[in-house]
């Protein structure tokens, strides 16, 4: 399954809703959407500094991660980044694959 690291900020509207809710009460929410969609939660750390909240999440595929990222996104309560995440093999593998790619202005592959 396709991993995703988010990081998260809460607006001012999405952290009055933490103090109320508390982390238990949100790491029950997040739970509920991504197993709704076939998903799983990894981990869930609450931080400090420019993200408020860092999670991984297993998806069965990238559609199932934007479906919950607009409609986090749409709530006002956090902004948040998605990060595809690849394990060493699928490093391995892509090292492995010939791309032919011509940077711009240049003459070919080797340029």
């Amino acid at each position: 399954m396709p991993k995703f690291l988010i990081q998260a900020t809460y607006t001012p509207e999405g952290a009055t809703g933490l103090i109320e809710e508390g982390a238990s009460g949100r790491r029950a929410a997040v739970e509920q959407v991504v197993t709704g969609l076939g998903g799983s939660v990894e981990a869930m750390y609450f931080a400090f500094g420019e993200d408020d909240v860092v999670l991984i999440l297993d998806f069965p595929d990238p559609v199932a991660m934007a479906a919950v990222s607009l409609a986090v996104k749409a709530s006002g309560g956090l902004r948040t980044r998605a990060t595809p995440l690849l394990t060493l093999d699928d490093v391995d593998e892509a090292a492995r694959r010939q791309v032919a790619f011509r940077a711009p202005g240049g003459r070919g592959p080797s340029s």
